[in-house]
């Protein structure tokens, strides 16, 4: 079959089912999730796995379906893309509404190809509003009655923290910061740069996460690979993969650790005060590898990419090999379950969702591209006890999809403990903030 009709087969059908193509899962996504996931062989094929929902946002009245015990409402609509969210203390709730900068270097080659049609269709080729939004539930009725543009002029921003005083925005290629004032709606600062982060005109992955120390004296940021498996050289990759600790008021920065493909949520875990992060790993090795996962972050670790994966399981494709760094490589302490694109993380410290959902983190799954059938497409809870992972993660909030007719009604982005103890979901596709709350609990009027 000549190459041009294999593209146009697999373009038009999204599923890809020509000779040489990925073949659908044979174990549930279950199998890589826990504490001590299987990690099947790799599975390798001619032409990667493209299978994703259909983007058409929600009907009116239609809303996701909260676990037992739990209410779902909006919180906010009509957002433009809203991908992260940052509570401030008075319970004021922001948005980066953004997307992906211009990269005229990113998604060449078949894989590109693929990726990037995958992309249009699941609603994430959208210009960016390069704003931060405004919400405020004045009322505390659990809907945000409030809404301002607090901050415009951005450069692709997702990652926010507040820390002595200013409030600090992971642009794609720079921390900057404005003075913040309790309450205030609109800021007329100019942005500041603190110091400038990894991007240029591949960016592969974009999106920076921010957070604070809890002392408020250092911020950590996440900058996610530039690629799949440094299939454009090392170089490309210089300081990417990694989370960077920068000094709050020098802007002096290092490597705190790095081999994480993707990172992007971060918490501080409440009962050991650790580092954690959700990180989305790399493609292309089958339906179920490699997992997604959460884990603690430890200063100076090397967590595997690109050279093994989950600990020291060689990647064979990437070449040349580095049995040195292999050799140092730490595991995840838990599987999300493999391209589940697990980007939210906010622990339940403050929540208010009963005593289900006491101790645990909550991870948001923005949904595979690549995957048949579909992983992702809800928020999950994996519970915690110690300080670390305690039993099987389970659904708090899905019908994003629907499976059988290949439509994403929305996908979940970031996730946050709002003022109040409910749970807030941004949900990218359906321009939403949804807001999670015990079915027992009751909003003032």
């Amino acid at each position: 079959m000549a190459f041009r009709k294999i593209l146009m087969l697999a373009a038009g059908s999204v599923t890809l089912g020509v000779a040489g193509c990925a073949e659908p899962a044979r174990q549930p996504v279950s199998i890589a999730m826990g504490a001590a996931p299987i990690l099947e062989e790799p599975r390798t094929s001619l032409i990667p796995a493209v299978k994703i929902a259909q983007a058409t946002g929600w009907q009116a009245g239609q809303l996701p379906t909260a676990a037992q015990g739990l209410t779902v409402k909006a919180f906010a609509t009509g957002l433009d893309h809203p991908r992260w969210i940052h509570v401030l203390p008075n319970g004021d709730v922001l948005v980066a509404e953004t997307n992906a900068p211009p990269k005229p270097d990113d998604g060449g080659g078949i894989v590109g190809y693929f990726q990037n049609e995958a992309m249009k269709k699941a609603g994430a080729v959208t210009k960016t509003a390069n704003r931060i939004t405004l919400l405020r539930d004045q009322d505390g009725d659990g809907v945000a009655e409030t809404r301002s543009e607090f901050l415009t002029g951005l450069n692709s921003p997702f990652g926010m923290a507040l820390a002595g005083g200013r409030l600090y925005i992971a642009n794609t290629d720079a921390v900057v910061s404005i003075p913040y004032v309790q309450g205030e709606t609109k800021s007329t600062a100019a942005p500041e740069t603190l110091t400038t982060l990894p991007a240029g005109t591949r960016n592969h992955h974009w999106t920076k996460s921010l957070i604070a120390s809890k002392d408020g004296l250092k911020l950590y940021a996440t900058v996610g690979s530039n690629s799949n498996i440094a299939e454009n050289g090392l170089a490309a990759e210089e300081g990417r993969a990694a989370i960077w600790e920068i000094d709050r008021v020098t802007g002096e920065k290092r490597l705190f650790a790095t081999g994480l493909r993707n990172p992007n949520g971060l918490g501080w875990e409440p009962q050991s005060g650790a580092l954690w992060t959700a990180v989305n790993e790399r493609d292309e090795l089958g339906p179920n590898l490699v997992p997604d996962y959460i884990t603690s972050v430890k200063d100076g670790a090397f967590y595997g990419w690109p050279w093994s994966y989950y600990g020291q399981t060689v990647d064979t494709r990437v070449k040349p090999a580095n049995p040195d760094m292999v050799a140092k490589a730490v595991a995840p302490d838990y599987a999300v379950g493999a391209h589940t694109a697990s980007l939210g993380l906010a622990f339940a410290e403050g929540a208010k969702l009963g005593s289900e959902y006491a101790s645990g983190a909550f991870v948001g799954q923005h949904g595979s591209w690549n995957r048949d059938p579909f992983s992702g497409y809800k928020v999950i809870y994996v519970p915690f006890s110690g300080g670390k992972p305690a039993g099987q993660a389970v659904d708090v909030l899905t019908g994003f999809i629907d499976a059988d007719k290949e439509l994403a009604f929305g996908r979940p982005v970031g996730v946050a403990i709002a003022g109040d103890g409910a749970l807030l979901v941004a949900d990218d596709v359906g321009n939403t903030i949804w807001r999670v709350a015990s079915a027992g609990a009751t909003t003032t009027q």
